[in-house]
């Protein structure tokens, strides 16, 4: 039970969304009854949570756990599941919701199986822990992974040899405990701020109102910048300014702001220089929150390897060989991210009318309708699948709002007598094309990252969430769904049949 949180248990796990707003508003007496103890709650107590979820609404009994399911054929109008256990399920609906953080990336460095000490991956991290006491550790990944992980295997390690590939921004979580009196008050309300989640774009109640930041001053844009860097969290520095990803000028701007913190923070100017990003705009990348990342490279027992200028050739027996000068390590961590938003399910052999394969359909780039739904795959749909905002947020309320609306949409389906309903190639077109234009006006295509898949090998380069926002998404969602689920197509039951009998 947990799903990323299960798996992704490394030191200093936490989520970058606020815990009161990362979880769920289905429930008003499990939203009441719930304590969260930190702004940011780490992965254990989320993990709680979700335990706690499942036992209260008696889920587990719906949930067939160490099952892996294999493929999926969409067979005589009804889909059969197929698991590693040998076993079928037949099903008239497919709910794919496998995560968008949930397939890793493999390590697929060379000379890893000649390496005779151990390493792990961040999104594998085994329950009982690792031990880094006296060890001398490489990190390899400096994404937002790293950024938690690195910090806390410092404290431990003899010594920490941190290889980055790119510096991310990131800025301070600001991560405290949480008051009886700020809990009672968030709960006293606690629909109006639900509600105001639901109409913003990030899926998170706004904690102040932006305003564009083309004509500020710069000492006005300093100032707002100032207060967001205190307040802490990613959203107050993304969207300090209502153009920040959108207009290079005031993107700059806030790009230099936090790269003279990086200077002020971290003691050697060379460090400083490495760890701050120049080459991609600020936020373009996932913005990453921290506890004392930069301060982290001020420790006598760690050092930063810079691999544009020494180059990761390889892993040894005994460590690894950057530049050509080979750095001794025990322990080597892998925290070098996922394929993202369409790996998990693109690892499934699902096959849908006429034997048309999923990965076939999306060999140029993933594509499906609202992120909904995928033609030729009937009563078929993915839950913050690509062309959704999927993860561009507060990922808890982009599922639900898909959860909401996939389930309104089985029940139309019933009461209407409908067999089965599915997109089309031109709408799959037509909604890519829209995300496209609606991702070519902000800056997020101005860099190379997982939001575009550019992290995998081979994988086509396509910005895969929807950047305009939950408020926008849902509203084109809804508009859908009031006209009749129009333009998807929906074959009644009698039409089914005869194509089936044909």
């Amino acid at each position: 039970m947990g799903g990323t949180w299960y798996w992704n248990r490394y030191p200093g796990a936490r989520c970058d969304v606020e815990s009161v707003d990362y979880s769920y508003s289905f429930s008003e007496e499990l939203q009441q009854e719930w304590v969260w103890s930190e702004r940011y709650a780490p992965q254990q107590e989320i993990l709680a949570y979700i335990n706690h979820v499942a036992d209260r609404f008696d889920l587990r009994r719906h949930i067939e756990f160490n099952t892996r399911v294999v493929a999926t054929r969409f067979i005589d109008g009804r889909w059969e599941l197929d698991t590693d256990k040998g076993e079928s399920v037949r099903s008239t609906f497919c709910v794919m919701a496998t995560g968008g953080l949930s397939a890793p990336k493999r390590p697929d460095f060379a000379g890893l199986d000649d390496f005779r000490g151990q390493w792990f991956h961040t999104a594998r991290w085994p329950a009982e822990g690792v031990d880094f006491t006296g060890k001398r550790v490489a990190v390899i990944g400096t994404g937002s992974t790293g950024i938690q992980v690195i910090p806390k295997v410092a404290e431990e390690a003899e010594h920490l040899l941190v290889l980055q590939r790119t510096p991310n921004f990131t800025v301070p979580a600001r991560n405290r405990r949480l008051s009886e009196d700020e809990l009672r008050s968030i709960k006293s309300d606690y629909n109006t701020r639900r509600d105001q989640a639901r109409r913003a774009p990030s899926g998170m109640p706004p904690s102040v109102v932006p305003e564009p930041g083309k004509n500020l001053t710069d000492e006005e844009r300093i100032r707002v910048l100032e207060r967001g860097w205190t307040v802490g969290g990613a959203p107050a520095m993304l969207r300090s300014f209502t153009d920040a990803m959108s207009d290079l000028e005031v993107n700059a701007a806030v790009g230099d702001f936090v790269r003279s913190k990086i200077a002020e923070i971290v003691d050697d100017p060379e460090t400083a220089a490495a760890l701050s990003p120049t080459d991609y705009p600020f936020g373009a990348k996932r913005l990453c929150a921290d506890t004392d990342y930069f301060a982290t490279y001020n420790r006598a027992n760690v050092d930063l390897i810079d691999l544009r200028r020494s180059p990761l050739e390889c892993i040894t027996a005994t460590g690894v060989r950057c530049g050509g000068v080979e750095h001794a390590v025990d322990i080597i961590v892998f925290a070098i991210g996922f394929d993202a938003i369409s790996g998990a399910v693109a690892e499934i052999d699902i096959r849908g009318r006429d034997d048309q394969t999923l990965r076939e359909y999306w060999k140029e780039g993933p594509k499906a309708a609202l992120g909904l739904q995928v033609a030729g795959f009937p009563n078929f749909f993915l839950v913050n699948g690509p062309g959704s905002p999927a993860v561009l947020g507060n990922v808890v309320a982009f599922a639900e709002q898909h959860v909401e609306w996939i389930t309104d949409c089985i029940d139309y389906v019933r009461r209407n007598d409908v067999a089965t309903i599915e997109s089309t190639d031109d709408f799959d077109e037509h909604w890519a094309q829209h995300v496209d234009e609606v991702a070519a006006t902000t800056l997020y295509v101005k860099a190379k990252s997982w939001y575009t898949g550019d992290n995998i090998p081979g994988k086509p380069s396509r910005f895969l969430p929807y950047a305009a926002g939950l408020d926008q998404y849902r509203d084109k969602c809804d508009d859908i769904a009031a006209d009749g689920y129009q333009p998807f197509v929906l074959n009644n039951i009698g039409a089914a049949a005869a194509t089936v009998a044909g």
